[in-house]
This record gives structure tokens, C-alpha cells and sequence, in this order.
């Protein structure tokens, strides 16, 4: 079970839609008085899901509306550099978003963030009908992309749209900063009703379904359409429920550099086993809980690789830890 997937399948492609970030880390050397020197890198959740897909070696699309200012060089040269395709990216006039993190000792993140009239948000219908068209086995996205206005109603829609033809994925990645968690709950049965595959971290969990544990908290989600629910706990490994049937598999040690990225490169993870298992592509009528298993298993390890650099800068396939 522990074994990763050789390669890619020859499926279609999986497609990620969302934001890029540019993810800014205070130089703990540096101090107020003197200036803060900032380490900026590539970062937003559903570009960190694209670049660790294409780097373990799933054929990936990224669906994005990239700015032409420094931080949008940034993001494509990162992406290309991962291997993601970028064909389908709109040329946004609009600036990029910008993340700065306060790391702290335990390796966790918290974020101010600079997002208003930025160019993730914006997608319009006909930018989103160009961009899904071609063959996809799977869209996955959430995160921001999913509430921000004005584009958010635009990407639900196209959640609809794209649903005969591909797996749908949704990590809605709470950001209660930028937008009330109350609007997540409020979306939240709707995405399950669109959505083959919903992940969230235990935070999330904690701001959209309070006080209740995995198990309860899956059966809602199931009530509501979706099929296999995946919880990621941090230290204490990841749960999944395939249709009521409860799953968990343990967390590797690994010494934290920070965690960064580590949920949306699990994700990577855990798609990319699907995808070389040839699961993806409709509605997993045929998925077995021993791959669901294995997708975990595989996705823990790409995230503790995550957590043991500094930012998001998941493993290539070769490079991955036994």
C-alpha cells in the first residue's frame, strides 16, 4: 500500500482551477526598526495542488488568470519549471495577489492578505468555457476562487457544466480572513452536491461543521451528495469516508521546517494515485476503499516532504522519500 505510483496513467489530464499567490516570508533575521526583508515564492493553494501534480507526473492543466506584474512572472515560471500546462491561462490586466506569513515556532502560518480587485477573482463565463475546453479527467479547485466575487458564481457554475464528462474535486480551504466562514457554510451543500471528492483540513472542519468529529461531519457530506470525503488532521494522519465506509492512515514523523503547502501538495498526492489507478474521470462508481487507502498513504508522504522544506516546493516523483 506504501508503494508510490510508478507514472501516470494515460487518462486525460487532471485540471486545477484557482489562485496563484505570492507567498511572503518575513526574514526572521530582519527586525521592524531596521526593515523587514521578505523572501516572496510561488505559492495559493490551487497552484500548489498544480505544480506538485505535474512534478510527480500526472499530465496537469492550470486554469488561472495570471497577472503580467512581477509576482505573474514568478508564478508562470514556476509553473512551467513543475511541468504544468499553462495553454489555458487568461492574461490578466489586473495585479497579483500577495500573501505575507508569519511563521510561528512550530512551523505553522498565518496570513495577512492583499486581495482586493486582484486577478484571481475575476473570471467571467467565457473565460471559464475557454478554459475547460479539451479533454479532463478531473477539475479540481476551491480555496478562494470558490467565494470571492465576482468570478465565484461563475466557477460554481462551471462545476455544473463540467461535471458530465469529468471527476469533480473541491477543497474549500477556509481563508476567514478575506471572506466570513459563514459563506462557506451557506455554499457548503451545494459544492457536495457538485463535488465527487471533498477534502478539508481539520480547521476547516472546525469553522464549517463546529464541534462535530470526522465521522459525523462525513455523513453530512454524504447526506449531501458527495461520495468520498477526505479530512486531513495534521500529526494525527488523514480519515476518509467512501460512501459511510471510514478509512485512516497515520502520518509519517517528519522534523517541520514549516507547513506550507502541506495540505494542498497531499492533495496533489492523492489525486495522482487515483489518476495512475485509472479511478478519475466520472463518478468513482468503481473506486475500491483499498485505493482510496493507498491514495492517502501515498498523499501523507508528498505532504511530509512539504513540511520538512521552507515554503511549498513539493517533491518531484524521483526525489520522494521511501
Amino acid at each position: 500500500m506504501n508503494a508510490p505510483p510508478a507514472a501516470a496513467s494515460t487518462a486525460a489530464p487532471v485540471a486545477v482551477l484557482g489562485e496563484c499567490v505570492a507567498d511572503a516570508f518575513v526574514d526572521p533575521g530582519s527586525s521592524g526598526t531596521d526593515g523587514l526583508r521578505l523572501e516572496v515564492r510561488a505559492g495559493g493553494g490551487p497552484a500548489n495542488t498544480a505544480a506538485a501534480l505535474a512534478r510527480l507526473g500526472t499530465p496537469t492543466r492550470f486554469l488561472g488568470r495570471l497577472s503580467d506584474d512581477v509576482f505573474g512572472r514568478l508564478f508562470r515560471g514556476h509553473l512551467e519549471e513543475s511541468g504544468v500546462g499553462l495553454d489555458s491561462v487568461v492574461q490578466a490586466p489586473e495585479p497579483s495577489t500577495l500573501a505575507v506569513a508569519d511563521l510561528a515556532d512550530d512551523g505553522s502560518a498565518a496570513y495577512s492578505f492583499h486581495a482586493r480587485g486582484t486577478a484571481d477573482w475575476q473570471w467571467t463565463p467565457t473565460e471559464l468555457a475557454a478554459a475547460v475546453d479539451g479533454p479532463v479527467s478531473c477539475l479540481h479547485t476551491g480555496s478562494l476562487a470558490l467565494v470571492r466575487p465576482p468570478g465565484g458564481p461563475a466557477v460554481e457554475a462551471l462545476l455544473a457544466g463540467v461535471r458530465g464528462r469529468a471527476t469533480v474535486s473541491v477543497d474549500p480551504n477556509v481563508r476567514p480572513l478575506l471572506v466570513d466562514p459563514a459563506v462557506y457554510r451557506e455554499r457548503l451543500p451545494h459544492w457536495c452536491a457538485l463535488a465527487d471528492v471533498l477534502r478539508l483540513s481539520d480547521e476547516d472542519l472546525a469553522h464549517l461543521r463546529p464541534g462535530e468529529g470526522p465521522e459525523r461531519a462525513a455523513g453530512y457530506f454524504h447526506d449531501h451528495g458527495t461520495r468520498l470525503v477526505v479530512l486531513t488532521l495534521g500529526a494525527e494522519g488523514v480519515f476518509a469516508s467512501l460512501d459511510g465506509k471510514p478509512l485512516h492512515v497515520s502520518s509519517p514523523r517528519v522534523e517541520v521546517v514549516d507547513t506550507v503547502g502541506a495540505g494542498d501538495s497531499f492533495m496533489a498526492g492523492f489525486l495522482h494515485a487515483l489518476h495512475v489507478a485509472g479511478a478519475l474521470g466520472g463518478r468513482l462508481d468503481h473506486l475500491r476503499p483499498a485505493e482510496v487507502e493507498a491514495a492517502m498513504a501515498y498523499g501523507v508522504r508528498v505532504a511530509a516532504a512539504v513540511c520538512a522544506v521552507r515554503g511549498a516546493d513539493p517533491p518531484w516523483a524521483a526525489d520522494l522519500p521511501a
